[in-house]
């Protein structure tokens, strides 16, 4: 991935409906969102210049901004249309996009009723979110202090910014310690997520993964279950303890940038990527092309 910091790349990024040089994308500090966390975002991939999904995130991204409490002013559509201009501009098919939603600056207060709503997409070429190496014998994943919290304390459905303050730190800590993630439980000492990806595991050919009930239900999340259930393969969304953790042969963790990651470790608990993750990896990566290339 290229060392140069993100505000001082080339390209263009759709700002409020226009094209805008790439250094000119720029947000005042006494920004709402900035300072209270009112910002709802996206990732989501191009894959031969077509993003995949990218009505679904478009109507996600919608939904972020009514949980908290705003109304993006762009259809779905208009905004699967300034992405693919985005991505066409840019010259790189195969591309990171991040669409971003936020509060202005017309009021600084908790109370922003009346400040514009922002929309900005950018988009970058992104390789694996992990290293290839390690990613083919299993990334490795330490235990995360911080819990997802309480549904009724959160807008826990909202892609939301502020919502991925402990992950950062979650994540961090975790480097720092030689993983490559962490795995988050909920606040109740289940089984949760980890820092931007859903968790699956196997276990007698049967496909385990937590209940979305506190997280992002992600789209590759149900991607993932989808094909898995083309294949036959039996999949339990269910509550998972972490007592559980040594039951399971096989882990991998999935999500947009992560796509579908094989996990080898989880701080004591040993995985060994096998038929399952194998599958789900190569149907995960045929689903994703765009289809007159998969034809």
């Amino acid at each position: 991935m290229s060392a140069i910091p993100f505000d001082q790349r080339e390209g263009s990024i759709w700002f409020d409906g226009v094209l805008v040089p790439w250094k000119d994308a720029t947000v005042h500090v006494l920004s709402h969102g900035l300072h209270y966390a009112s910002c709802v975002f996206e990732g989501e991939r191009a894959y031969g210049g077509a993003i995949f999904k990218s009505t679904e995130h478009s109507e996600r991204l919608l939904q972020s901004g009514r949980l908290l409490d705003f109304e993006i002013p762009y259809t779905a559509a208009e905004i699967d249309a300034a992405k693919a201009l985005v991505v066409k501009t840019n010259g790189k098919p195969d591309a990171y996009v991040r669409p971003v939603a936020w509060r202005g600056s017309e009021m600084m207060g908790v109370s922003a009723q009346n400040n514009k709503i922002h929309l900005a997409i950018a988009s970058w070429e992104w390789p694996s979110y992990f290293d290839p190496a390690a990613r083919l014998k299993g990334i490795r994943l330490d235990m995360a202090d911080f819990r997802r919290p309480d549904p009724a304390t959160i807008p826990s459905k909202a892609k939301a910014s502020g919502l991925y303050m402990i992950c950062t730190i979650s994540k961090h800590k975790a480097e720092r310690r030689g993983y490559a993630d962490a795995l988050m439980l909920d606040w109740r000492g289940h089984v949760a997520e980890c820092t931007g990806a859903n968790i699956f595991f196997v276990k007698d050919g049967v496909l385990h993964t937590p209940t979305a009930d506190c997280f992002l239900d992600g789209i590759t999340r149900r991607t993932v279950i989808e094909l898995a259930k083309r294949r036959g393969i039996a999949v339990n969304e269910r509550t998972i303890l972490p007592e559980e953790l040594s039951s399971f042969s096989e882990c991998f963790i999935c999500g947009t940038a992560a796509e579908v990651t094989p996990v080898g470790e989880i701080g004591p608990y040993r995985y060994t990527p096998a038929a399952i993750t194998q599958t789900l990896m190569e149907d995960y990566s045929r689903e994703v092309l765009p289809k007159a290339k998969a034809a």
